[in-house]
């Protein structure tokens, strides 16, 4: 009888590790088929998008838009879950090292210092992104956006999704002269105490303020928006303190406290309390002026110099449970037709990952008529900064300037 038992208990043990065997091969053996299979497979499946929700007329897009045209054209069902990138990257190494082969996230929203963080931990599906036909026909696989992501290496474990350029926004009725440098920002800020600052850090924008500001101490922009150039740290870095000190005592509240984030400096604006904000997506504050709220006299400003573009994409984790459903997704939010409806002020106002050239004549007339210019962000673009240059500034701003 014991006997009889062992060799139940072994086959058990055999049966559920080839059921295992078969989840891990299911995550990723979607990547060996045809399209036209993929788009089969993914039918009537349930894809879950964990991505930012702090913006009103993203999240519109989502569900006005993306969320029912999937559910027509390939009976997908996308939900949308809210969360901050950092969370679930770190839900997804959680699960990583619980051995969690099905999980909980389809689709995730991530560039940048994120992507970085996912790819080296092993935490994505693989190169899903070359077999995208959108990606293929409408942007192209050789873009230098589609190969790297501020310095890292994509090899098609994401999908770009959408490009936007740094902006300053300021209220006209209370900035006559607005600024055209970072030079003349500061001037601008010592002249009117305490109605300007920046996001902590920590936060996406407020470190991309400081990326921008090296741009202004680098003579020649070519000396760091390569790979990170140590060598060049070693001899600006302090000078990138030093200006951002000279504007300290001059900031909302003296410099001694920052908003935690764009949601809150924005709010703050809206407020009256400060009289600028800025971000990336330069078409941003059309939906917030329509909705009112952003004063009517809101602009948006470009330095002279130019200023960051950036890139997000949409990847698909290791452990996703609907990998084909995700990748048909992730085609269609890259087809001219749902890029077209983002860049709607009312609805995102973001610009494309498109390729102009690759797009007929009607195509980049209705583009054109909705953008009102190119359908990429100004030609005054400067490339976003390798991930390492924003690990340097989260390291050493509090030590050099908070402290200070």
């Amino acid at each position: 009888m014991k006997r009889l038992v062992y060799f139940e208990t072994i086959i058990v043990l055999i049966f559920l590790a080839g059921c295992v065997n078969e989840k891990d091969q299911n995550s990723t053996d979607v990547l060996s088929k045809e399209w036209s299979q993929i788009e089969k497979s993914g039918e009537g499946q349930t894809v879950h998008l964990f991505m930012w929700g702090g913006d009103e007329g993203i999240n519109k897009y989502f569900d006005d838009y993306v969320i029912p045209e999937l559910k027509d054209r390939y009976a997908i069902n996308l939900e949308r879950h809210p969360m901050d990138t950092a969370d679930f990257i770190a839900k997804l190494q959680t699960e990583k090292q619980a051995g969690k082969t099905k999980g909980t996230m389809d689709i995730i929203w991530i560039n940048g210092e994120s992507f970085r963080k996912a790819k080296q931990n092993e935490l994505l599906l693989g190169d899903f992104a070359t077999k995208l036909p959108n990606l293929k026909n409408y942007i192209g696989i050789e873009e230098p956006f589609v190969k790297f992501d501020t310095g890292t290496a994509i090899e098609g474990e994401e999908a770009p999704w959408g490009k936007v350029q740094f902006t300053f926004i300021y209220d006209e009725a209370r900035v006559k002269n607005p600024p055209q440098s970072f030079k003349e920002l500061i001037e601008w800020v010592k002249a009117n105490p305490n109605r300007f600052t920046y996001p902590n850090v920590k936060d996406f924008t407020g470190n991309a303020f400081i990326r921008q500001l090296m741009y202004s101490v680098a003579k020649d922009p070519g000396m760091i928006s390569g790979e990170f150039n140590e060598s060049w740290i070693n001899g600006n870095g302090q000078k990138v303190w030093n200006k951002l000190n000279e504007m300290k005592p001059y900031l909302w509240r003296n410099g001694e406290t920052h908003p935690d984030s764009l949601a809150q400096l924005d709010k703050m604006y809206a407020n009256g309390q400060v009289d600028f904000t800025m971000g990336f997506n330069e078409k941003r504050i059309k939906s917030l002026i329509k909705d009112g709220v952003f004063p009517p006299s809101t602009k948006t400003l470009v330095f002279d110099s130019g200023s960051i573009g950036n890139t997000h994409y949409l990847s698909i984790p290791f452990n996703s449970s609907n990998p084909a459903a995700a990748m048909t997704a992730i085609n269609f939010m890259l087809s001219p037709e749902a890029q077209m409806k983002k860049m709607e002020p009312h609805m995102w106002g973001e610009g494309s990952v498109l390729n102009q050239e690759k797009l007929t004549n009607e195509q980049l007339r209705r583009f054109k008529k909705i953008w009102g210019r190119s359908i990429v962000p100004s030609d005054a673009v400067l490339s976003d900064l390798d991930t390492e240059y924003a690990d340097w500034i989260k390291e050493n701003w509090e030590n050099e300037v908070v402290k200070n």
